[in-house]
């Protein structure tokens, strides 16, 4: 998780009629607020830069658990000299009485003289009254720069108060036969060492990681972030569960004191398995299933009301196949490999083509991950 802001940064920041170091100082916000994805929930992850004659006199991101928020980190920083600077924010200054109070008063009471905002706040309770406060008090607004990215960087944000459930990110590695597991289901290794870190990454900016039973059973993953020293990033692990038939051996039930970890089953599954798994610590919630079957909008619309904003599923075909069908899945991240796993592996998405996928997204960019490729898809 990078800080310094990419070329590709550099330029989303840069728009017609906005200087150069505009363009520079928002692409470090934009960095700077990457730095909270997977740790803020339920607050958006975002950065801040304060600039008075050309220089950097404060700089913040949103904190563990949403709190300070980033606009008090840097004003905290740049104390006195933030009075007749420049403040560059990646989202709206909240203007609403929260947990804490509204950062859109710590901005006036600073003496900041100019605000440049990459996004407005969807969230109804703040949607252009922070940038209109501003104004009122003769603070200069400048809205739009680096919005796409921003709008990247806030899409877990914008989906929870927009739709009411998170952005979900579907992780698929997949052999150079297009296979993600052997005959009968079995797990294989496919991608290398490069292409894992790069996942645990990804697990370290999302709030959570979705799988099924299945993979549980089968594989009796870990489901955390174990780059060195991010072991603490990992993110909540979800399993969808049915029947709750969750294991007390497995390791996303032994770690659930240092990882927490939610299962959702069904209305009928047993209540006594459910007292079994709450005492050891694991949170269960009920919602309507149809043949073993888990409403996946009543899934999404509770992680919502819980806080989480960006969802990473990881789960095997079924529950890749489910997120597909339901039009679910706002972005992807496919691993291809160079190894052949035999033509009676498991395909992606059970007996649905993978050109379903990649007909409701399009192709952001692909790189090579040590020996694999990475191809990304946003929705369009």
């Amino acid at each position: 998780m990078t800080e310094e802001p990419t070329e590709t940064a550099v330029q989303s920041a840069a728009s017609a009629g906005e200087s150069d170091d505009d363009a520079r100082f928002m692409a470090l916000a934009l960095s700077l607020g990457r730095r909270g994805l997977g740790n803020t929930w339920p607050n958006p992850a975002v950065g801040a830069v304060i600039v008075k004659d050309g220089l950097i006199v404060g700089r913040g991101w949103t904190q563990a658990g949403g709190r300070p928020h980033a606009e008090v980190e840097a004003l905290r920083q740049a104390k006195k000299a933030a009075r007749g600077a420049t403040m560059y924010v990646t989202l709206e200054p909240c203007s609403h009485e929260g947990k804490s109070p509204p950062c859109a008063d710590a901005v006036i009471k600073a003496g900041i003289k100019r605000v440049v905002s990459a996004l407005e706040d969807p969230n109804p309770e703040v949607a252009g009254q922070g940038h209109a406060w501003l104004k009122e008090k003769g603070i200069a607004v400048d809205m739009g720069l680096g919005a796409d990215e921003a709008r990247r960087a806030h899409a877990g944000h914008i989906a929870r108060v927009s739709l009411g459930r998170p952005h979900v990110t579907l992780k698929l590695a997949i052999s150079a036969d297009g296979k993600v597991g052997a005959a009968g289901r079995k797990p294989v290794p496919i991608t290398g060492e490069a292409a894992r870190d790069r996942v645990f990454q990804m697990r370290a900016q999302s709030d959570a990681i979705l799988v099924g039973i299945g993979t549980v059973l089968a594989d009796n993953p870990q489901l955390t972030c174990r780059l060195p020293g991010m072991e603490a990033r990992s993110p909540v692990r979800v399993v969808l569960d049915a029947g709750l038939r969750l294991p007390l051996a497995t390791a996303v039930v032994a770690t659930v004191r240092e990882t927490p970890t939610w299962v959702f089953c069904g209305r009928a599954a047993s209540e006594i398995a459910q007292d079994i798994l709450e005492h050891k610590g694991v949170r269960v919630f009920r919602v309507d299933d149809e043949q073993g079957r888990l409403d996946l909008d009543a899934v999404l619309k509770t992680l919502a009301k819980e806080g989480i904003s960006r969802l990473m599923v990881e789960g095997g075909p079924t529950v890749a196949a489910s997120f597909v069908a339901a039009d679910k899945v706002d972005a992807a991240a496919l691993f291809y490999s160079e190894k052949l796993i035999g033509g009676d592996g498991i395909a992606p998405l059970e007996d649905m083509p993978l050109d379903v996928l990649a007909s409701r997204l399009h192709v952001r960019g692909s790189e090579k991950v040590g020996a694999d490729t990475l191809e990304q898809y946003e929705r369009r």
